[in-house]
C-alpha cells in the first residue's frame, strides 16, 4: 500500500488526505498546528461561492490598490515598503492579466464540481457544518457598478453558472432583513456557505475513523530524495511555547503532498521547486446573535457588498460570520483593529443587531499571480501540490483534492 504524507492540516489537506484514504493510500497527515483547520481554514467568510469565481487579473484591481495605499479602511491595502516577494508577485499578476477570461470560466467550472465532492463527504460521513443553500447576492449601490459587473457576470454564465439580475425590489424580497438601498444585483440560487473549520475538522475526525494517522505540533525542517521515495525531517513544538524541540523525527513516504497555504512556497523551495505563493491578509468578524431581535435582525442569504467587498454567511441560529479585505503586507497575522473596524461599520449600517460580542479573526490566503491553484507534480519523483487557491479555498478544495487524488493514483498504480 503506497505511503502519502500529506503536508498541511487546513481544508486542503484534509480533503486531500481523506480521499486518498478513500482511494486505499496509507496516509499521514503533517502539520505544525495541534489540531486541524487552525491557520487560514478557521474563520474564512464561509461562502461556498461560484459566483465569486471571476479572477482578480485586471490593471484596475492594482490601480485601486496604489489609489487606496494610505487609506487604512480601504478594501485593499497594499504596504509600499519594498519587498522583492511582493514586487516580482505583482509583476506576475500584471502578466495573467492577459489570461483573465480563460482562468475565470476555468474556476467557475471548478466551483460548481467541488460542490459536489463536498456534499458528498459531508453526507458519506455525517458532518454537520451549518450548511444554508440559500444563494449568494451580491448587490450594487449604483448603475455604474452594476453594469461594470456585467463583464463578469457573463464569463460565470459562459462557465456553467446559473446566475441572473435582479432589480432593487427583488433584492429585498431575496433578503429582506438589508437596511440600505441599493440600484441592483446579481443573484446565484446554487451557491451556498458553511462553517469551513467545522466542516475540515468533521472530516479529520472521519480520516482517523478510515485510518488516517495525524501527526499535530510538528514543524518541517527538510525533504531529502537519497533513497526511495522521500523522507521528511520534522521537529517537534513545544505546546506551551510553540519553541522548537531539540529533538527531530523522521517520517518515510512514497511521496509527499504540499497543501501548506502559505507555508506550500517555503516547503516547494526544498523540493527544489519556484511556488510564487503570496500571503494577502483578510479579516473576519463574528457577531454572535444573543437575543431574539438579533437572530431575527440578521440575513440568512449569504451577501457581498461589491464596492465594500465584504461578505456575509450565517452559521446556523446563533453567528453571524463579515469577512473582507485584502491586505499586502508579507506574513503578518496580526489583527488590526483599524481593518476590523470597517466590518463593524458595515454591519451596524446594514442590519439591526447586538454587536457587543464580535469574535475578530484575521487569517492569510495562499495566493498564486495568476489566482489559479496548483494541482500538478514537482520536479523531483514523489512530489505533488495542492495548494494557492487564495481566496477560494473552502469552494474549490473539494476538486482540486479530487483532482491530485487522481493524478497520484495514475502515477502510482502498477503498470502492466
Amino acid at each position: 500500500m503506497p505511503r502519502i504524507a500529506v503536508l498541511g492540516a487546513g481544508i486542503t489537506g484534509v480533503t486531500t488526505a481523506y480521499l486518498l484514504n478513500q482511494a486505499g493510500h496509507d496516509v499521514t497527515v503533517v502539520d505544525r498546528q495541534l489540531y486541524p483547520a487552525m491557520d487560514t481554514s478557521y474563520a474564512n467568510g464561509g461562502q461556498l461561492s461560484a459566483s465569486n469565481a471571476e479572477v482578480w487579473n485586471q490593471v484596475s484591481t492594482l490601480a485601486k490598490g496604489l489609489r487606496w495605499m494610505f487609506q487604512r479602511d480601504a478594501p485593499l491595502l497594499l504596504n509600499p515598503l519594498p519587498s522583492w516577494h511582493k514586487y516580482a508577485w505583482l509583476g506576475e499578476f500584471l502578466w495573467a492579466v492577459r489570461k483573465y477570461r480563460s482562468n475565470t470560466i476555468a474556476t467557475t467550472r471548478m466551483a460548481i464540481e467541488a460542490r459536489q465532492h463536498l456534499y458528498a463527504m459531508a453526507e458519506s460521513e455525517g458532518i454537520d457544518f451549518d450548511l444554508q443553500q440559500r444563494g449568494i447576492l451580491h448587490f450594487y449601490h449604483d448603475k455604474a457598478g452594476f453594469e461594470a459587473a456585467a463583464r463578469g457576470n457573463a464569463l460565470l454564465r459562459e462557465g456553467g453558472l446559473q446566475r441572473h439580475a435582479v432589480t432593487a425590489e427583488e433584492i429585498r424580497r431575496i433578503e429582506p432583513t438589508l437596511q440600505g438601498r441599493y440600484y441592483g444585483g446579481y443573484y446565484t440560487p446554487s451557491d451556498a456557505t458553511g462553517d469551513i473549520h467545522k466542516f475540515t475538522r468533521g472530516l479529520a475526525r472521519a480520516c482517523e475513523r478510515h485510518g488516517v494517522r495525524f501527526m499535530h505540533g510538528r514543524e518541517i525542517m527538510g525533504l531529502d530524495f537519497g533513497g526511495p521515495g522521500v523522507q521528511a525531517r520534522l521537529a517537534p513544538l513545544d505546546a506551551g511555547t510553540g519553541r522548537l524541540l531539540d529533538e527531530q523525527e523522521t517520517l518515510q513516504a512514497d511521496a509527499v503532498v504540499i497543501c501548506a497555504g502559505v507555508g506550500s512556497r517555503r516547503l516547494a523551495a526544498m523540493a527544489g521547486d519556484r511556488l510564487n505563493v503570496y500571503p494577502v491578509k483578510g479579516y473576519s468578524i463574528t457577531v454572535h446573535l444573543d437575543d431574539e431581535a438579533s437572530v431575527q435582525g440578521a440575513p440568512w442569504t449569504s451577501l457581498l457588498d461589491e464596492r465594500a467587498k465584504i461578505v456575509t454567511s450565517r452559521l446556523g441560529r446563533e453567528r453571524f460570520r463579515v469577512a473582507g479585505t485584502a491586505e499586502f503586507n508579507g506574513e503578518n497575522r496580526d489583527i488590526r483593529a483599524d481593518r476590523i473596524a470597517p466590518l463593524l461599520r458595515w454591519t451596524r449600517a446594514n442590519f439591526r443587531m447586538d454587536t457587543s460580542r464580535v469574535v475578530p479573526w484575521a487569517g492569510l490566503r495562499p495566493m498564486m499571480p495568476d489566482m489559479m491553484p496548483r494541482v500538478q507534480r514537482g520536479k523531483r519523483r514523489g512530489v505533488y501540490y495542492n495548494t494557492g487557491h487564495g481566496h477560494l479555498g473552502w469552494t474549490l478544495s473539494a476538486a482540486t483534492a479530487a483532482g491530485l487524488a487522481g493524478l497520484l493514483q495514475a502515477d502510482l498504480a502498477p503498470k502492466l
